[in-house]
């Protein structure tokens, strides 16, 4: 297949053509010709859209997918799609399954179910048997079969011996760990950030502090056995200070935001809507500019939907029993539009994210692989359930105003577009 991107503006910092306006030809999944001008010919598919813009396919780390076990929430067939017309190339899927993607044979069935896809499923192993906390699981040999990172999705890891063990066997094999920033204890019982809202509304809080105790303590194990950790989904002012003065140690810590956290305050639990209860929480405003600031200087180093599908029984319910989570690939860039430039935007949905899970970047330039994704930063439009193709429509978004649009991907051959 060969396919004409006419128009398009490369966004690309280690592309030759960055910033420019070119006609791109791609020729059996490669890169044939960057020119001013390509002629089209009548075997070419082209792709003319408003406003094009192109850069490397953006890589989604923190994506869940109901197979195995909760097909009803979200297939990794239709899940790939919906990565596909987000804008996603790549996307690390969560060991949220039933079973928990714990042992080799769990990775190679995520991996065989998504082969010969545009999209590229990167399993997530979990850090513990049955991400229960208690045992290590077998992390050599979920990487040796396609793992890319470990952790226990949404669950802390409350023995502090056991993450210092594994941030020291990790080592062995290059392996990130992920941990993920809530104590238990504090949290307690509680469905919403603990502050004026929750209070004035009745729910039970999760204190900041919940958050940034556990970060503390994963810091100092993380300097005393060195290694690498990723801490994914932060949430407070206080969170990103930490991350800063350990990076500023030299550590090797890295670490992530979720989409909405960057755009919804608890302003938003009134009216006790359940698809806005997510975990982390939505915090105040304060944290939220903190965190846009952590984006804008490079201390966040990530940005992802956090796609969490749920199914409506569990979320058409009363808001303190409600299950948390969010989908999130379909806003992920009308959500950030609004807020980065497209250069930070395609750096903490690229660049930054291949770097850290150890993915090889591909770039915009002649004979090179062709894994792009199409884009427009400007078009504006009101999120409605109707726009969702995710299985499950618990999305945090709907009724939101999002400025920018994913197009779609050309990637592995495939040119899937969202128009």
């Amino acid at each position: 297949m060969i396919t004409l991107l006419k128009s398009a503006k490369i966004v690309d910092n280690n592309s030759p053509f960055h910033n420019s306006i070119k006609d791109i030809l791609i020729s059996d999944g490669v890169i044939i010709e960057i020119s001013d001008v390509i002629d089209s010919k009548e075997d070419y598919t082209v792709v003319e859209l408003d406003n094009l813009h192109v850069s490397s396919g953006w890589f989604d780390t923190s994506v869940s997918l109901g197979e195995p076990g909760y097909e009803e929430r979200e297939t990794i067939e239709n899940g790939l799609n919906v990565a596909a017309k987000s804008g996603f190339t790549r996307i690390a899927v969560n060991p949220n399954t039933n079973p928990i993607s714990d042992s080799k044979s769990s990775i190679e069935y995520l991996i065989h179910k998504s082969s010969n896809k545009a999209v590229h499923l990167h399993p997530v192993g979990a850090l513990t048997q049955k991400s229960e906390g208690v045992e290590m699981a077998e992390l050599y040999d979920m990487q040796q079969s396609g793992a890319i990172a470990f952790g226990d999705y949404k669950r802390s890891i409350e023995n502090d011996n056991l993450l210092k063990i594994a941030l020291l066997y990790a080592q062995n094999f290059d392996g990130l760990v992920l941990s993920f920033p809530k104590n238990k204890k504090i949290a307690g019982e509680g469905v919403a950030h603990e502050g004026v809202n929750a209070t004035r509304l009745g729910l039970k809080g999760i204190p900041a502090l919940a958050e940034e105790i556990q970060i503390a303590r994963d810091l100092f194990l993380l300097e005393y056995t060195g290694g690498k950790l990723h801490i994914p989904t932060i949430s407070t002012k206080k969170s990103v200070a930490l991350i800063k003065e350990a990076k500023n140690k030299g550590l090797q810590v890295t670490c992530s935001v979720a989409a909405h956290n960057l755009l919804l305050t608890d302003e938003k639990l009134i009216g006790f809507d359940a698809k806005v209860k997510v975990n982390p929480p939505l915090r105040t405003v304060e944290d939220k500019e903190a965190l846009i600031a952590g984006v804008k200087e490079g201390v966040i180093d990530i940005i992802t939907s956090d796609h969490n599908p749920i199914d409506i029984e569990e979320k058409k319910v009363e808001f303190s029993i409600a299950k948390d989570g969010t989908i999130g690939m379909e806003t992920t860039f009308g959500a950030l539009a609004s807020v980065f430039d497209v250069e930070t935007i395609v750096k903490c949905l690229s660049d930054r994210p291949k770097s850290i899970f150890g993915i090889e970047n591909t770039v915009i330039d002649i004979n090179a692989k062709a894994e792009i994704t199409l884009f427009n930063p400007k078009e504006t439009r009101t999120f409605d359930e109707k726009d969702i193709i995710s299985t499950s429509k618990n999305s945090i978004f709907i009724g939101e105003n999002l400025v920018g649009k994913a197009y779609g991907i050309y990637a592995n051959q495939q040119l899937i577009l969202n128009t």
